[in-house]
């Protein structure tokens, strides 16, 4: 697999520093942004596997820069800050983030959340030719897109697409969408989503992460979302596909 490049997004230098010597270390190639406007040229300039990215900066805010970053990266994002409410991590994951660490930060949690999410994105970008489906001859995928209503998604290039129209999903969208189509019709629990597609322990509060990432999905999925038929609440118990 390729070295991983990461930008770290925070207006305290030292701060930076820490985290660029604690992941320069783990053989991480390492990019610095002491704002939000810098991080966004620096993203059009380079591919990320991911961005650690502060909230609380001058000019653009954490929130506000996620927003930009996303109309041209899917790059996943992990929010680093001391706001530490339901309500900051739920903007967080609404603006666009996949995770969220709260300051002060153990050096192995930091360690460990950039590690699964850079995992987890570059199966997505299938840089991980080891998690990705053998070839049939002539470099045709043995695997049949899954055919879903109006989707299509071919696991072999990890891709969706709506009609002919290709749709731009985070890993961790992608992920849980073809785990619901995969099982149509089974309710999954949100304790049952998080543990399958974030491979972590459930904790209190990881509801209302599931709860935000299925209301993104469905925005860019759903022909109305706000009167879901692919993604259909299950009130009391979860979510299913139908």
């Amino acid at each position: 697999m390729e070295t991983a490049r990461i930008l770290i997004v925070d207006d305290n230098p030292e701060i930076r520093e820490i985290i660029h010597i604690l992941l320069e270390g783990e053989g991480f190639d390492i990019k610095e942004a002491k704002n939000g406007q810098t991080a966004l040229e620096l993203t059009r300039k380079f591919t990320f596997d991911l961005i650690i990215l502060d909230i609380m900066m001058p000019g653009l805010n954490g929130y506000q820069t996620c927003v930009e970053i996303r109309k041209n990266s899917n790059a996943p994002v992990l929010f680093l800050s001391a706001r530490t409410k339901d309500s900051d991590k739920t903007l967080g994951f609404s603006s666009g983030g996949d995770d969220y660490l709260a300051k002060p930060f153990s050096y192995n949690e930091l360690i460990s959340r950039a590690k699964a999410l850079i995992r987890r994105y570059q199966v997505y970008q299938g840089k991980d030719s080891s998690d990705l489906s053998t070839p049939a001859p002539g470099g045709v995928s043995q695997k049949e897109p899954l055919i879903f209503h109006h989707l299509k998604i071919d696991e072999f290039k990890e891709e969706v697409t709506s009609g002919d129209v290709p749709l731009v999903l985070t890993d961790i969208e992608y992920s849980m969408l073809v785990l619901l189509v995969k099982h149509r019709h089974q309710v999954f629990s949100a304790q049952h989503l998080y543990e399958s597609v974030w491979n972590e322990p459930y904790y209190y509060g990881a509801n209302n992460t599931v709860m935000v990432h299925i209301r993104n999905l469905r925005r860019k999925i759903e022909k109305d979302p706000k009167n879901p038929t692919l993604i259909k609440t299950i009130w009391g118990k979860g979510y299913r596909c139908d």
